[in-house]
């Protein structure tokens, strides 16, 4: 991760050149309403205050090349970007920004059950609901609209008092450091409104004109039992059903990435991802581009991992048959600096809190061979990530 110099607002000087800090103590420090939190493989920021709030990513270009231009530190804009394209996304150009090396298992692991006692939940759809929509959908499938299509749902929580947001962030954190790792500030009118997540998937990334991107497409719950466990892996892997899906999903990125790339890597067959509640099919992808990252990432979003194929039949699906909006869930998280540098990931394992108030979201993504039921038990185990974290 490139970093800035720059002074954050505690005083507290950061080194030019290379990330710095402790990160389990930097990552204590956010606070709702006062900033972003993001943190990867790589690395980490925390970027407080906004110097200027953009809703539209066309802007971001032009801004950042006028900060570059003038000498302003830090020259990068950060946030998040919503499911539809059409709607405003939620990027800021931060006061200032410090760096860290990545979490790895500096943030201990703390015991938790998720909600208790004091806390009311709903869910959007039922559970038969859901099962409901996924039939729905193989139907269309059966018709010839679609090949694939990501259907979500949602469990909206209220706790009797305000939740402990950067208690949730730190749960997420020890429980998948070496993820994507993000907390950012939504508008809101009342009390602060915030995005918070662990991402399994990268969107893309972009480093000195080196692009990779990892699309995931096909999952399994993760097993308690370590052979249980593996061999649901291997199965994942040898699952007709999930390589299809995948594959679905790799022709996508590969095709638009084959615009706006040059020296482009494609593996022929996919790996194995873990997660702390799943398994994944991943396939990463490796190329070249003078573009910045978040161009990029426009190119690609939404990706079929979570809209679907054929792209405007999937959307008119997800329009017709959630009966809710994904606001920011599936949409993107990250950054960008004035060299065109960046990070966004897919914003998954994710929900929107404010308050004592929490909406979790969780899809999986269907093909003519889905089974509702299988899906339903999909979409319960990716909610326990971020139900662990409460």
């Amino acid at each position: 991760m490139t970093s800035e110099g720059a002074v954050d607002l505690l005083g507290e000087a950061t080194a030019d050149g290379g990330p710095s800090g402790d990160p389990a103590a930097l990552l204590a420090r956010w606070r709702p309403g006062r900033g972003t939190w993001f943190s990867g493989p790589r690395g980490g920021l925390l970027a407080r205050g906004a110097s200027r709030r953009l809703e539209h990513p066309d802007d971001v270009g032009d801004v950042l090349a006028e900060a570059s231009a003038l000498g302003r530190e830090p020259a990068l804009v950060v946030g998040a970007l919503p499911f539809d394209p059409a709607e405003d996304a939620a990027l800021v150009v931060p006061r200032a920004v410090t760096w860290c090396p990545a979490l790895g298992r500096a943030v201990p692991v703390r015991p938790t059950g998720g909600p208790g006692p004091g806390w009311g939940a709903r869910a959007v759809p039922e559970p038969g609901g859901y099962e409901a929509m996924v039939a729905d959908a193989l139907r269309r499938m059966a018709d010839g609209d679609l090949e694939k299509v990501v259907l979500a749902r949602v469990l909206d929580l209220d706790a009797d008092t305000a939740i402990d947001q950067a208690a949730m962030l730190t749960g997420l954190a020890a429980r998948d450091p070496s993820g994507y790792v993000f907390a950012v500030d939504l508008p809101a009118d009342g009390p602060p409104r915030t995005l918070l997540g662990a991402s399994p998937e990268l969107l893309i990334s972009r480093r000195d004109g080196e692009v990779v991107a990892n699309p995931l497409a096909g999952s399994a719950p993760r097993r308690s039992a370590p052979a249980d466990d593996e061999a649901t892996g291997a199965a994942l892997l040898a699952s007709a059903k999930d390589r299809h899906e995948h594959a679905l999903v790799v022709t996508d990125v590969a095709g638009a990435l084959g615009g706006v790339c040059d020296d482009l890597d494609v593996p022929d067959e996919p790996s194995l991802v873990r997660t702390d509640a799943m398994w994944h099919l991943s396939t990463t992808i490796r190329g070249r581009s003078p573009r910045s990252a978040l161009d990029l990432a426009r190119a690609l979003h939404p990706t079929p991992a979570v809209g679907g194929v054929p792209r405007a039949a999937a959307a008119r699906a997800i329009t017709e048959l959630e009966p809710f909006d994904r606001d920011f869930y599936t949409g993107m998280v990250g950054w960008t600096d004035a060299s065109g540098d960046g990070e966004w990931v897919v914003a998954l394992r994710c929900g929107e809190v404010c308050g004592r108030s929490a909406r979790l979201y969780a899809g999986a993504g269907l093909v003519p061979a889905s089974v509702p039921a299988a899906e339903l038990a999909e979409t319960t185990a990716k909610l326990e990530t971020m139900l662990a974290s409460m």
